[in-house]
């Protein structure tokens, strides 16, 4: 977990394998988009950092978190992709809303993935307020956009593997 004594985006401990030669489709979500652009760009940034070219990424704009499933599956359905990477941000309002679609995201993540065989991977930020997911998204606790391209690099390497 994530705290503020400790920036959870530091990668110094393991080895990341090469993006190059790998598809990846960047899945994101328009709402929340202040928040949603800055995990983009850690995306962006995270896969061309380690090998990816710009031809390697295709983006994929939606409108909220809950239709990141959607467009995970449309993704996977009509490109050979070696990963998805689902970014969004839903933040805790004054309803239940926060719950159900923080589930059903998740779920419908996990599922895509599996339909597919495919690594489909969740960067998407479920906080209390925007304060929270300011500090995921390029603030004090590091991008998570950038964590979720590690990720996809790390387990598009595995899917080929096996």
């Amino acid at each position: 977990m994530s705290s503020s004594h400790k920036n959870l985006s530091d990668f110094s401990h393991i080895t990341i394998k090469s993006a190059q030669n790998l598809k990846f489709a960047i899945v994101v979500s328009q709402w929340n988009a202040e928040i949603t652009g800055a995990l983009l760009n850690g995306a962006i940034d995270g896969l061309i950092n380690n090998g990816a070219t710009e031809a390697d990424i295709k983006i994929i704009e939606v409108p909220g978190s809950y239709e990141l499933i959607s467009g995970a599956d449309i993704a996977l359905r009509n490109k050979d992709f070696d990963a998805v990477i689902c970014l969004g941000c839903v933040i805790q309002g004054e309803t239940k809303h926060f719950d159900f679609i923080c589930n059903a995201v998740a779920n419908g993540i996990a599922n895509v993935g599996l339909k597919y065989n495919k690594p489909v991977i969740f960067g998407v930020l479920t906080t209390d307020n925007v304060q929270q997911a300011t500090d995921r998204a390029g603030g004090k606790h590091g991008n998570k956009g950038e964590e979720a391209a590690i990720t996809a690099i790390q387990m598009a390497h595995i899917s080929k593997e096996f």
